[in-house]
């Protein structure tokens, strides 16, 4: 095992993806950036997409001074022909695409009776539609050669409702929906589908869309790690996934929540009642 330069531990020989090639979506910032970086650290080419020109040619730059192959491309993945123009041009610059984690996602949120129209179908013409886009357009490649792997960006909002996230949970719900029934499909064709399903993560997207109070009275009170997760700590979950260890994972959603969903009724940390009865977390 090797431990990488952020504290993670990699494969065996640290090089699990040497010669091979991953397309990510969203990669200027967060957990697609996060995710390309991991990758590449593990000897992986990689396809960057992001609507962010100027984010995108920073990650482009970090890359390659891994000593990555690097195919970057602005790209609307709500663009159907975009997206399949963006994977035949990767593939002819990087020679072979081996699977992809599609990240691109947004959040807008707001109660269900004042959510615009254009608010509903953006989050979902994002979360939902151009992740179908991304993986139709990836699996092609993928069938045609007879292997490989993907791994979507679910979240627990896919395991119950929450309030002024109509748009959010339903493009959420819809993606573990559209990732078993990709991994029913595909499987028997080498192709394994899988997604992660993380709670709050350290990002702008969390940090510029929810309210401090919020995040620390209901989010992390309620999370038994009593943090947010860091980008790093769910790319090293979708690397698994992409990687030959996870050969027999297919059509799984891994929780990557602190504990979240591992209760309810849930306050300080999870850690209240015991505390109130003198149990080993009282005090």
């Amino acid at each position: 095992m090797t431990r990488l330069s952020n504290g993670l531990i990699s494969g065996a020989d640290g090089m699990r993806f040497s010669g091979k090639a991953y397309l990510i979506t969203g990669a200027a910032r967060g957990i697609g950036e996060a995710t390309a970086l991991r990758l590449a650290s593990e000897g992986a080419a990689i396809a960057a997409a992001d609507l962010d020109g100027v984010g995108l040619d920073a990650l482009a730059h970090s890359l390659q001074a891994q000593g990555a192959r690097v195919f970057a491309r602005t790209l609307d993945t709500r663009d159907s022909a975009a997206t399949d123009a963006f994977v035949a041009d990767a593939l002819a610059s990087l020679g072979r695409l081996d699977g992809a984690a599609p990240c691109a996602g947004i959040a807008r949120a707001a109660p269900t009776e004042e959510m615009s129209d254009a608010d509903f179908e953006g989050v979902l013409g994002v979360n939902l539609t151009g992740v179908f886009y991304t993986c139709r357009a990836v699996g092609r490649a993928l069938l045609a050669r007879d292997g490989g792997a993907i791994v979507n960006i679910a979240s627990i909002t896919a395991k119950g409702g929450q309030p002024g996230r109509a748009n959010y949970a339903a493009s959420k719900w819809g993606l573990v929906g559209l990732t078993k029934t990709l991994a029913v499909e595909w499987g028997h064709r080498g192709v394994r589908v899988n997604a992660v399903a993380p709670n709050g993560v350290d990002t702008p997207m969390i940090r510029d869309g929810i309210p401090q109070d919020f995040l620390n009275d209901v989010m992390l009170d309620r999370t038994p790690l009593g943090r947010l997760a860091k980008p790093e700590e769910v790319a090293a979950a979708i690397a698994f996934l992409l990687s030959d260890e996870a050969a027999y994972i297919n059509g799984a959603v891994l929780q990557i929540d602190g504990g979240l969903t591992a209760g309810f009724l849930t306050h300080r940390h999870g850690a209240d009642f015991a505390r109130k009865s003198g149990g080993p977390n009282g005090a």
